[in-house]
């Protein structure tokens, strides 16, 4: 039942981004495994405008479930989004060159930045022998 939920939910968001006169859209392929007795299940789906959603899962020892997937639409410039995904107990988690990326670290440091740490440094060690002298 939550599969077909998901799956509903996802095929309407992403037509939503379809011109209207497209539709309707035959379905190219669907298929789907409910759970068996040690909880692996499936889906497959495939509509003619080029929307793919695909998933597989078996149930978790927690109780929740593993799954990883895919799915892909068309996007308004002919290109094609797609999206891989693993949700587990660490969530779930998206790879897609769609998303954004956080810079390289370490980052280039400027020169005044390493110019102020090395003055602290300094700093700390005269303030240290000064200590010293004092003892």
């Amino acid at each position: 039942m939550k599969t077909a939920v998901i799956l509903a939910l996802v095929s309407v968001a992403m037509a939503a981004k379809l011109p209207t006169e497209d539709l309707p859209v035959a379905i190219v392929r669907s298929s789907q495994v409910n759970p068996d007795e040690n909880g692996a299940h499936s889906s497959d789906f495939e509509a003619e405008n080029g929307i793919v959603f695909q998933f597989s899962g078996k149930e978790a020892e927690d109780g929740g479930a593993n799954m990883v997937g895919y799915f892909a639409y068309p996007q308004e410039d002919g290109s094609l989004a797609e999206v891989k995904f693993v949700a587990n107990e660490n969530g779930f988690q998206p790879e897609s060159s769609l998303l954004p990326v956080a810079p390289a670290f370490p980052h280039p440091i400027p020169q005044f930045v390493l110019d102020q740490i090395e003055f602290a440094r300094l700093e700390d060690e005269r303030k240290a022998l000064e200590d010293e002298s004092e003892e």
